[in-house]
């Protein structure tokens, strides 16, 4: 699934689609049927894409010496938190509190993209973002993702690369 992304008018999108029309970027919106009994959010959005989980990205809110940061890693790995703090130039990371990252982002969990958030956090993206020519990421809401350039996603988020998944 390594097609060049059509740009996706949206009317009455969410957030996330609406800041992607609005910054004139190429994506691709890809719904799904969300399963609520499916154990992880990103792999349910890789399995019903097809689409390989290192392509699929997760997005998580950390809260790093006191302030919420977004880290948005592959599915198939797991967000190291140390290597977060370090590539925001703090000293300490943790995951932040659910019902805060739904409060500041505007998104519920497992619905929380990296774009179009209530409120703008610093972000970091996975450089291993950089291997592929397209990646996915939630759209706002379970069961749509959104495809576009890691190098689109990084410039609409101010986001700055970094290893920051494990494998």
């Amino acid at each position: 699934m390594a097609k060049k992304p059509k740009k996706q008018q949206q009317s009455g999108g969410t957030p996330a689609t609406v800041a992607l029309t609005s910054a004139g970027l190429d994506f691709t919106v890809h719904a799904y049927d969300h399963d609520p009994a499916h154990p992880s959010y990103g792999e349910e959005a890789a399995e019903a894409m097809g689409v390989s989980p290192d392509r699929v990205f997760k997005t998580l809110v950390a809260d790093v010496d006191g302030a919420l940061t977004v880290a948005v890693v592959p599915v198939s790995g797991s967000l190291d938190l140390k290597a977060l703090a370090a590539a925001v130039g703090g000293k300490r990371a943790t995951m932040a509190d659910p019902t805060l990252a739904e409060r500041t982002t505007g998104y519920v969990r497992g619905g929380i993209s990296p774009l179009g958030q209530r409120k703008k956090l610093p972000t970091v993206l996975d450089d291993s973002a950089k291997a592929h020519e397209t990646i996915c990421v939630s759209a706002g809401r379970r069961g749509l993702e959104v495809e576009l350039a890691p190098a689109d996603l990084a410039k609409l988020t101010g986001a700055v690369l970094a290893p920051i998944g494990r494998g």
